[in-house]
């Protein structure tokens, strides 16, 4: 968390993120969900509260959500649904990273779904995503699903919304080259 670079992302409160850092979230059984663009700091930010949740002795597990969807695949495929569910129920905070990249499909928004039902006030979540709430049907192909996946993420949850530049191209905007990339593509 020291090394992130709160003056880069201004729309970041970090007296917020450091009151997060407390985990008082956690030991709540509350989520934190950061949304926002590619770049802007949501994975680091969610790998520095887990990194802090571990030093102080909570059981994390960290998943991105593609590999999540590989592991519902093959575990459907070998009848360990229960079991993988019963796996991502038990730690203290489960970190899901990168939702909203691809769609899900039927199976893994079901297993979602009742993973956080199954958490619900009892595990923290911290889900990131570059998607905005109502973007959130076209994750799931099914509105109402997404609709009670969200009501239950949201009723404890604190959501942090970053609006800034990716922090993996501020180099290149510095020499230019991200600039010239961009009115390439216009002229394309």
């Amino acid at each position: 968390l020291d090394q992130f670079d709160f003056g880069f992302q201004p729309s970041i409160s970090e007296r917020q993120i450091r009151e997060l850092a407390s985990l008082r979230f956690v030991a709540n059984g509350e989520n934190v969900l950061l949304l926002g663009p590619p770049g802007v700091g949501k994975t680091h930010l969610a790998i520095a509260l887990g990194v802090a949740a571990i030093q102080q002795g909570t059981s994390v597990y960290f998943t991105t959500m593609v590999d999540l969807l590989e592991v519902i695949r093959r575990d459907a495929k070998e009848d360990r649904l229960a079991h993988r569910l019963d796996t991502l129920s038990r730690p203290k905070l489960l970190i899901v990273d990168e939702m909203g990249y691809f769609p899900l499909d039927r199976l893994a928004a079901q297993f979602l779904f009742h993973l956080v039902s199954r958490r619900y006030q009892k595990g923290a979540i911290i889900l990131t995503s570059n998607k905005s709430y109502g973007d959130w049907g076209d994750i799931f192909a099914d509105q109402i699903l997404a609709t009670a996946i969200l009501d239950r993420l949201l009723h404890f949850s604190t959501t942090i919304n970053i609006r800034g530049q990716s922090y993996r191209l501020r180099e290149k905007r510095k020499a230019g080259v991200f600039t010239e990339l961009s009115e390439s593509a216009k002229e394309g």
